[in-house]
């Protein structure tokens, strides 16, 4: 993923970290995001307070995580990996552990963050073909994980299978997406 998002943005300042130990000095920044990530800290409560320790006092952590799983067509893409990827640790949050609006606000102020807002964003997934479809869906890391478990065969014909009921008449694919956003305060 650093290598395509070195290829998209060559000026950029990449780097490698963990969510719950930020290669960042206290107080580095106006503003932290995290994309589709807390959710998938072995702890989140301690990945958020991670990023409270690098927003400068006052400045903000806006968490994007996954809507509510109920009806939303996209879970269904999500879990067509399940069985190609090892085993979760037990105890493991999962993807949709903090879609639930309380449980996102509770993680948030418990690890020391004012929650302002939550606002849900539709975000569909659009893409012209079947090849653009799979070399999407195959860039996630969890696409990544289940590859080095199973194979990129396995990865790219569960994938496949998924999207089946979301081709449109001219090779197209819709898929329907919800996001939840926290924005808070450090």
């Amino acid at each position: 993923m650093l290598a395509i998002a070195r290829e998209r943005v060559p000026d950029g300042d990449f780097h490698v970290g963990d969510l719950e130990s930020l290669p960042f000095s206290d107080g580095t920044f106006d503003l932290v995001t995290g994309f589709n990530s807390f959710q998938y800290a072995a702890n989140p409560g301690a990945a958020l307070a991670e990023a409270k320790r690098v927003a400068r006092p006052g400045g903000q952590v806006v968490v994007m995580t996954w809507g509510d799983p109920v009806g939303m067509e996209a879970a269904s893409i999500v879990a067509a990996l399940r069985s190609l990827l090892p085993p979760p640790p037990p105890g493991a949050p999962g993807p949709f552990a903090l879609s639930d609006e309380k449980a996102l606000r509770g993680v948030a102020a418990g690890a020391g963050l004012e929650p302002l807002e939550v606002m849900d964003v539709d975000s569909p997934w659009q893409y012209a073909d079947l090849a653009t479809a799979l070399r999407g869906l195959g860039s996630t890391g969890v696409a990544a994980r289940a590859r080095e478990n199973s194979s990129a065969e396995a990865v790219e014909e569960a994938n496949a299978k998924a999207l089946g009921p979301f081709r449109r008449a001219d090779g197209s694919y819709r898929i329907g997406a919800r996001f939840r956003c926290l924005v808070t305060r450090a």
